[in-house]
């Protein structure tokens, strides 16, 4: 078993990775290897991996990494929201460009991996109904969005004509993030939780009353191993899930905070409007049902305070 992740050096490659070398198998094999791709070397953390700085959007780069013959392919290289909008050239570089670079590296090679492909619920765009059902049709508001979206669509239709056999997971919002705020336009969600955990002032841009689903980094990390193990004819040929999640607004997030850390922490964080931001996360959807995503037996978080003593378990030191 070659396991291949692409965004290797990226926190949920990070997490990915560790549970591969902590459990050492999937799909029922033993894992011989783990290549992990990205533009700045990932960190090795076991004699299983190897990292290699590619970049996917450029010739030859991505024909190199699948003749490394991988059985499994997470693709989660990607550039996030608030960046792929301010750098329209940037996000389909490596949003598109490089997920059809990879995707016909495999095509034009003699393996069929299972390929898990790390969508995201940007796809999707206002009016919602509530909830959104699974059969919402998507209309992305976002360049971001709409790069996912076409992801989406030629990862169907190479895994009908048997080019590899795809499965692609629609994220929510993947807090409590580790490390550094990013760029994307939903890092406000994890900073207004992770900051005043580490007794630092959080900046909230947008109102209480916003509403999002989340998903642990654990409960992402289920995900994408579900997903590379599924039997995909269960799939029926709708080959992109919608994951479940912790649907919340961001004044239940503050509420949560409290409880599991106390008021001294909530207190940290302070209103500080943007507009840009506001506008992009307006256009998000807000809570789904994701009855097909449980029948196909992803889990999620139980509720958000488990996600944030989840953060305090894993990553607060």
């Amino acid at each position: 078993m070659r396991v291949l992740i692409t965004g290797g050096a990226g926190m949920l490659g990070r997490k990915l990775t560790g549970w591969l070398v902590e459990r050492r198998h999937l799909r029922g094999d033993g894992i011989d290897a783990i290549d992990l791709v990205d533009l700045v070397e990932a960190p090795i953390e076991s004699e299983l991996c190897t990292a290699h700085v590619a970049d996917l959007s450029r010739p030859g780069e991505a024909e190199a990494l699948v003749a490394l013959e991988p059985d499994v392919v997470f693709h989660l290289a990607a550039v996030v929201s608030a960046e792929a909008e301010a750098d329209f050239d940037k996000g389909m570089a490596v949003n598109l460009d490089g997920t059809r670079q990879l995707f016909d590296a495999i095509r034009l090679s003699p393996i069929t991996p299972r390929v898990v492909y790390a969508s995201s619920i940007a796809v999707f765009g206002a009016p919602f109904p509530d909830p959104i059902p699974d059969d919402f049709h998507p209309t992305p508001l976002t360049s971001y969005g709409t790069q996912k979206l076409v992801g989406e669509a030629l990862l169907a239709d190479y895994s009908r004509r048997g080019f590899f056999d795809g499965i692609g997971i629609r994220l929510p919002t993947v807090s409590v993030r580790p490390g550094a705020p990013n760029a994307a336009a939903s890092s406000f969600f994890s900073g207004i939780i992770r900051e005043p955990l580490n007794s630092v002032e959080a900046k909230l841009p947008v109102g209480r009353d916003v509403r999002h689903p989340h998903a642990s980094p654990r409960a992402a990390v289920g995900f994408l191993v579900h997903a590379a193990e599924l039997d995909t004819e269960r799939l029926q040929g709708r080959r992109n899930v919608t994951m479940p999640g912790v649907s919340v607004t961001v004044g239940e997030q503050i509420e949560a905070l409290g409880r599991v850390a106390g008021p001294d922490a909530a207190a940290l964080i302070v209103a500080s409007p943007d507009p840009a931001v506001a506008e992009i996360v307006a256009g998000w959807p807000s809570r789904f049902d994701t009855a097909r995503a449980a029948a196909l037996g992803f889990a999620a978080d139980a509720a958000y305070d488990d996600i944030i003593r989840a953060y305090i378990e894993d990553d607060l030191r």
